[in-house]
């Protein structure tokens, strides 16, 4: 377990990359995209799964250009204070940019076949969605991202795997909302879109919405997404 730096394509500077590595190589490289409360033990945790799966894991700090470094828990009412005050202030398409950079960086790094794709969890579920319409990662897996349905009008130049793993009882994205991308997702071969009888985070490591079964569901429909696309 290391860490790199990636050159911003704006030119504001360097950010950096929490990274977990598998036992044989070359390997594909999975970019896993944080929730609203950083690179924090949670996305260490999915990284060292990812790893042991036998892809790179690369998990760039996207809240850099607020604040770096930031790692916190779901676990006290301060924490998620400050995890919306994050989410606020975030730039999407500044972190779009940023995905793009560490998907560039990923396929030249020591140990990388050349294939990459993304893995996204909460706000990190909404970025994967749209880097799947947005760049040319070679798979893009979203876990419960919010606002999905306001996505939808890109879903045609999705060219590559998208994989839509749906929370039911999803307290922040309304059921309204969640049929809206499954409709869409039918007129799309590459999207596919799975539900769960689970609230938001149901996939967060340790989190307080941990729900075992829909975990592991989802983590292996994921992983074969994975080996098919990163060989």
């Amino acid at each position: 377990m290391t860490s790199i730096t990636i050159a911003a394509t704006d030119g504001s500077g360097r950010f950096a990359a929490y990274v977990a590595e598998p036992a044989g190589k070359p390997a594909g490289v999975v970019v896993l995209i944080q929730e609203i409360f950083g690179v924090n033990q949670a996305m260490r945790d999915i990284a060292a799964w990812v790893a042991d799966l036998g892809f790179i894991a690369v998990v760039p700090d996207l809240f850099w250009r607020i604040e770096p470094g930031i790692d916190i828990t779901d676990k006290t009412d301060a924490e998620w204070k400050r995890a919306f005050e994050l989410f606020q202030a975030f730039d999407q398409a500044k972190g779009i940019e940023d995905l793009k950079a560490t998907v560039g960086a990923a396929r030249s790094m020591p140990g990388s076949n050349g294939k990459v794709a993304t893995m996204g969890y909460c706000l990190g579920g909404r970025l994967a969605f749209m880097m799947a319409e947005q760049s040319d990662a070679d798979a893009n897996i979203s876990y419960y991202g919010v606002g999905l349905d306001g996505l939808l009008g890109d879903l045609g130049k999705v060219t590559k795997p998208l994989v839509v793993h749906i929370a039911d009882r999803d307290e922040y994205f309304p059921a309204e909302g969640r049929q809206k991308v499954v409709d869409a997702a039918k007129a799309n071969p590459h999207v596919a879109c799975y539900n769960y009888d689970a609230d938001h985070a149901f996939a967060r490591v340790k989190g307080i919405h941990w729900h075992g079964l829909s975990a592991t569901i989802a983590n292996g429909r994921s992983a074969e997404v994975l080996v098919k696309a990163l060989g």
